[in-house]
């Protein structure tokens, strides 16, 4: 539906819009869903969920697009249910039945021992059934023609596992974990360490990094705002700052950030010593991230315009 407010242009739109991604709609469908709604040049999302996962899907438009990235980058956080004693072609509830098991029965310490191996540093070997690329074709398409290649296992963390519900053949957990990890993989070592097997039925991303699934919007309510105008939709974009909003803060000068905008490193007082920070010029205004070097100075990472 073309708004009556919507002009033939594009908008120059800059932030951070936090959508809840339905089941059935793809991460790059509903950012182009929301795209469309704002009018906006430029627009880009922060990392793919399953086509039936729900959730937190962090969207970035016009400068924000900039620190994409980092999100990419950053923790995130699941509630997930496993259905034990079934396994799946794919890990999850699309794929078809290899085999079945009897389901034991456990009590809550037997599974919270079995959760706590995982925690830490792992070696996952990513599914086929994923988007990741092989010479320019994604995985998952090449395993729907029944071809299978070699994957090159990969480290991930995970930071939690809680166990918050369990009966039968369902077990619902919490996640926290690395960038990089397969939900579903876990599901498949999880359920062989208890004997049964497991694939992955329900799968809802509740955090990205600083950010949390409380705040997202549906596309419905985006839909209803839209229909309010282009200030309604505005007004529910968070800074682009926001998602470093966990990092150190510097503060330069005038002097200072003329350089830093040319791409010179500089020296802060006071800086921190390490890692990466968020950099404001005068009146607070947000100029990106910065690293700090190994003599001390803050250098230009990822600027953004003002």
């Amino acid at each position: 539906m073309q708004l009556p407010w919507k002009a033939n242009r594009k908008r120059d739109v800059h932030g951070i819009l936090l959508i809840d991604k339905p089941a059935g709609l793809s991460s790059n469908e509903t950012l182009q869903r929301a795209k469309r709604l704002f009018n906006a040049k430029k627009a880009g999302h922060t990392g793919s969920l399953d086509l039936l996962a729900t959730g937190l899907l962090p969207l970035c438009f016009g400068e924000a697009t900039k620190l994409s990235g980092f999100l990419l980058d950053a923790t995130k956080r699941y509630q997930t249910v496993f259905r034990l004693g079934v396994m799946t072609a794919t890990g999850d509830a699309e794929g078809a039945i290899l085999e079945r098991r009897e389901v034991p029965i456990f009590c809550g310490t037997d599974i919270q021992d079995v959760l706590q191996k995982f925690v830490g540093e792992s070696v996952q070997t990513p599914p086929m059934h994923s988007a990741l690329k092989h010479q320019g074709q994604r995985l998952y398409k090449l395993a729907q023609q029944g071809i299978s290649v070699e994957r090159k296992p990969r480290t991930v963390t995970i930071h939690e596992l809680k166990l918050l519900d369990f009966g039968g053949d369902r077990l619902e957990i919490y996640v926290s974990c690395s960038k990089g990890t397969y939900i579903r993989t876990l599901a498949e070592d999880i359920g062989a360490r208890l004997g049964c097997g497991a694939h992955v039925s329900a799968l809802r991303r509740v955090g990205v990094g600083p950010f949390d699934i409380k705040e997202a919007l549906d596309l419905e309510s985006l839909q209803r705002l839209a229909e309010l105008g282009g200030e309604a939709l505005d007004a529910k974009l968070l800074a682009t700052d926001s998602a470093l909003s966990n990092t150190p803060q510097v503060f330069l000068s005038t002097g200072t950030a003329y350089y830093l905008l040319k791409g010179q490193p500089v020296l802060v007082p006071r800086a921190p010593t390490q890692g990466l920070v968020r950099i404001y010029g005068e009146r607070k205004r947000f100029l990106g991230v910065g690293e700090v070097i190994d003599d001390g100075r803050i250098a230009p990472k990822r600027l953004v315009k003002p």
